[in-house]
């Protein structure tokens, strides 16, 4: 899913995306002036590989600890994404779109097993987290009140224009009030070291297993292995979707779409499960819980767009089914408007526990 023709990390299918360009590689983040969910997943082999531009330290704003509105951010003109290198912009209105419903699926239930071994940590004067792909930031909007403590962010993206949003769209506190900070790192989250994330209380990412490769979920573990620091991984999709009413060609074009999930050498949804192979390889307790996206009336804009994309993805993976595929987006979409289509998307949350190191 991340071609610069098909579905955004982690989005069960979005289409194809063109857009203009976005901001300098050089801005910095403090000294943009305005302003998801999933984001870019960076997965280049290019320069980019090599180099990680840190942006300034921002102190986060524009939501307080209770998802409050602390000031106008616009989301600008953009609904289309375009290639940077070899990796698809994501529009931020459509990362603001499914950002509710993500805000729903994600599992509550991995949070108290979080919160018990980040308490534990020692010597901790508030928590080091490093969002993974983070798109315009919703995981931190998601998390970061949930967690009691200072906190600060790196927020890690190839985008620099969904970076910038990501900055000025973080929450301003933790739970309990205490202040949250942010900066931004622009570089290639698939090949992150235990170096990189020395100090860290905890890395996070959305929508982003099933973008990776064996090796590049390998990667992922050993890094937090070397590092001891826990992670969690949210919305990996599964492979299983489920329409209301039922169609006869639902199953064809979930095949198809999972087929397309998992051309080259990508997991698609195979992710899950190799992953909590991985993180359990390198030591780490690993816990997995559903995260469905439920999808009725009140999200008919979110699942037409998703509609869109996870028949074109399917197109795309198999041109046979083009005419029928033509007509059955044209009748879903029609039951989508009229508030008689109702969708659930599978995904699972995945929370695994490395080996502190340090003593704790």
């Amino acid at each position: 899913m991340s071609s610069t023709s098909t579905t955004p990390p982690g989005i069960p299918g979005h289409g194809t995306t063109t857009a203009e360009p976005g901001l300098d590689e050089e801005t910095s983040t403090a000294s943009l002036g305005r302003g998801e969910g999933t984001h870019t997943a960076g997965r280049g082999r290019d320069e980019m590989t090599t180099t990680t531009e840190t942006e300034a330290v921002v102190p986060g704003q524009g939501r307080d600890s209770q998802g409050r509105d602390t000031g106008t951010i616009r989301l600008g003109d953009r609904t289309r994404g375009e290639a940077i290198d070899d990796t698809t912009r994501y529009a931020p209105e459509w990362l603001e779109l499914r950002e509710p419903v993500d805000a729903a699926a994600r599992a509550a239930e991995l949070l108290d097993p979080l919160r018990m071994r980040l308490a534990n940590l020692p010597g901790r004067g508030g928590f080091v987290i490093h969002d993974l792909g983070c798109g315009t930031g919703s995981m931190g909007r998601w998390l970061a009140p949930r967690l009691d403590g200072p906190q600060h962010w790196v927020l890690h993206d190839r985008d620099p224009y969904l970076l910038h949003f990501a900055a000025v769209g973080s929450p301003r506190s933790a739970a309990d009030g205490s202040r949250v900070t942010v900066e931004t790192q622009r570089g290639d989250v698939a090949r992150l070291t235990a170096d990189a994330l020395a100090g860290a209380s905890l890395v996070t990412a959305s929508a982003l297993l099933d973008v990776l490769t064996p090796d590049e979920i390998e990667a992922l573990a050993a890094a937090c292995a070397g590092a001891g620091c826990p992670a969690l991984l949210t919305l990996s999709v599964v492979g299983r979707v489920e329409l209301t009413p039922a169609h006869p060609l639902d199953d064809e074009i979930t095949a198809a779409f999972n087929d397309h999930q998992r051309r080259g050498d990508l997991l698609g949804p195979e992710s899950i499960n190799a992953a909590c192979d991985a993180f359990a390889r390198h030591g780490a307790t690993v816990r997995v819980h559903p995260s469905a996206w439920r999808l009725g009336p009140d999200e008919s804009a979110l699942t037409a767009e998703w509609l869109r994309g996870w028949v074109g993805a399917a197109v795309e993976q198999r041109p046979e089914l083009a005419a029928r595929a033509d007509a059955y987006l044209k009748e879903r979409l029609a039951a989508c408007e009229a508030g008689e289509l109702n969708v659930v998307v599978h995904h699972s949350d995945l929370l695994a526990l490395a080996r502190p190191t340090g003593g704790a």
